[in-house]
Formats: structure tokens, C-alpha cells, sequence
């Protein structure tokens, strides 16, 4: 399977420049070697990276499908992308939300006009590979498989290597794959040699495990977290072959070193950002990643305020 074409890139990038931020990048002070810089997706119109792709995915409907109204299945970020990207074109959308979703997430979604329809972990994993969900109808938009999704999503890859030439490694969240597979897509066309990661949390790491195995695999030792952005149960067969060739390593992270990226990230930049925003600074304050400048993608920063509090304060102890 193909990356993302750079033309299919600049046309997003071209397409959503009215709707997304071009969010900053900036260094992380306090820390020497090596050098981190922060791209600070959770700056957002609706903190989430999500946003890029929903909008380019959404827009690209052909005008038949888009008036049927749209649906996509979500733990909140692309749920509330494709909420966003649905008001603004004027038709109704609907979110088959994870069981595992902060209501803080499911709030947000509701308050830009979307109807929440609550599934299982599994029984959303199932849809994703089905397209369909029972009584759910309208047009389906993938929220990582897809490649107008991910096309958007890579427009943030355009930007770091603008504002950063010299970068040597990017590390970004995986929970599908769209946003690893776009950015990488457009570093690599501007860039070659750049060095690519995901980062995972050690509850639910499936790529670290798939990578092991060599093909597309279960995480069996999954477990929720507050890290509910990030890792699945497994890695989809089309997103493993989406990222070979893009993809040169997965960088497994505990939950306290996830804690610990969340409290720096608010301590040193003011930033508030979501477990599974902070995977990424922790895969690369790791050591795992090698020599930078190293530019750590904060993917969103969605979440509920006394969850928070209580994961930076637990580390601190």
C-alpha cells in the first residue's frame, strides 16, 4: 500500500486551511540532550489533531453522501472532529462512541450537535472492520482508515518540516494509525531519512507486539487506562500495511512515565495535554529514540480536569 501522495497533501492542506490552526512548534525547555520540540496539535479548535483529518475526509464526500448525514465510530477526538466538520456543512452526525470514552469527550460531542450512540470496545472494534453498526445510518467516515483522513491528517507533517529542517526523528501516538501514517507520509516526501515512531502505552501496545511477530496482532493484556486516546487491541491488517516502510519503531511507555510526560508538558510549556497526548514526549525523553532535534507530537488535550490533576499529582508522590 502507498503513501499519501504530497500532491494529495498540499491539496488538504489547501482544502482545511480555513477550519484548522497551524499550530506552533516549540522547544521543550530543561532538557539538554536531546533537544525535544512540541507540536502542539491540542491547540486545535477542538484540541485534537482530529480535526485536520475530519475536516479534508468530510469534505471530500461527494455531495450526495455528505446530505445523508455522517457517522463514525470514536473514543471522542474523531468524533468531535467529524462533529466539527458536520455542523459546518449543515448536516446531522452521528458518533458510535467507546464505552471507555471520558465524559468529558462525550460532552464535547454532544455540545457541537452530534447523537451519541454508546458501544462496547469490541463491538466498535467489529464496526470499524464492518463499516456498519445495527439502526446507525448515513454516510461512514472512517476515523483513521482512510485516506482522505489521513491526507489531512499529514498537513501537520508538512508543517514540521517547515518550521523545523534539521528535525532527525518525529514521535507521534498510535491509536489506528491515521495520524502516524499521514505525518510520516509528508515528512518522508519532504525529508528523506527521517527516523519514525509510535509511541505505546504498556497496556495496550499492539504494534510493539505486531512488530515481534511480524505481522498484524492482538494485544492480549490489554487493559483501559487513562490513556483512552491511544492503543488498541490490535493492530488493523490495512493500517499494518499502511505503516511498513513509514514506521521504524515502536516505543512502549509505562503509565507513570506517561504521567510524568503529562506533569513536565504542564510544568515547563503550560500545556495541558491528554494521556495519550503525552505518549509521545515520554517515548522521547525515553532514550529510545536517539539523537534529535526530536519533535514530539502532543495529539490533544482532552481531558476531564480532575483526571488530570489526579495523574499528575500520582506521579509527583
Amino acid at each position: 500500500m502507498q503513501p499519501i501522495s504530497l500532491d494529495a497533501i498540499e491539496a488538504a492542506r489547501a482544502r482545511i486551511a480555513g477550519t484548522i490552526v497551524r499550530t506552533p512548534l516549540l522547544e521543550l525547555q530543561g532538557t539538554s540532550r536531546p533537544k525535544i520540540f512540541l507540536k502542539l496539535e491540542n491547540l486545535q479548535p477542538i484540541n485534537s489533531f482530529k480535526l485536520r483529518g475530519a475536516a479534508n475526509a468530510v469534505a471530500m464526500l461527494a455531495p450526495g453522501k455528505r446530505a445523508l448525514g455522517v457517522w463514525t465510530i470514536s473514543a471522542g477526538n474523531a468524533g468531535q472532529g467529524i462533529a466539527y466538520a458536520a455542523r459546518a456543512a449543515g448536516v446531522p452526525c452521528t458518533v458510535v462512541a467507546i464505552e471507555t470514552a471520558p465524559e468529558t469527550k462525550i460532552g464535547r460531542m454532544q455540545a457541537l450537535g452530534a447523537t451519541i450512540v454508546r458501544a462496547s470496545f469490541d463491538a466498535c472494534w467489529e464496526a470499524l472492520e464492518r463499516h456498519t453498526y445495527p439502526g446507525i445510518e448515513g454516510t461512514f467516515v472512517h476515523p483513521f482508515d482512510d485516506d482522505d483522513f489521513i491526507a489531512g491528517n499529514a498537513t501537520a507533517g508538512l508543517e514540521i518540516v517547515e518550521d523545523l529542517p534539521d528535525v532527525a526523528a518525529v514521535v507521534t501516538a498510535l491509536g489506528g494509525g491515521g495520524l502516524i501514517t499521514g505525518v510520516a507520509s509528508a515528512v518522508r516526501a519532504r525529508k528523506r531519512g527521517v527516523r519514525v515512531f509510535v509511541a505505546e502505552p504498556e497496556t495496550a501496545a499492539p504494534y510493539a507486539r505486531s512488530l515481534q511477530l511480524g505481522k498484524p496482532s492482538a494485544f492480549e493484556q490489554w487493559q483501559p487506562s487513562f490513556v483512552d486516546g491511544a492503543g488498541g487491541k490490535s493492530v488493523f491488517p490495512r493500517m499494518w500495511e499502511r505503516m511498513r516502510g513509514l514506521v521504524d519503531d515502536s516505543v512502549v511507555v509505562t503509565l507513570d512515565e506517561t504521567r510524568n510526560a503529562m506533569r513536565l508538558l504542564a510544568e515547563r510549556s503550560r500545556v495541558i495535554a491528554e494521556g495519550a497526548g503525552a505518549l509521545s514526549l515520554a517515548a522521547a525523553l525515553s532514550g529510545k529514540i536517539g539523537d534529535g532535534p526530536i519533535v514530539a507530537v502532543i495529539s490533544g488535550g482532552n481531558i476531564d480536569l480532575a483526571t488530570f490533576y489526579e495523574a499528575i499529582v500520582r506521579e509527583r508522590r
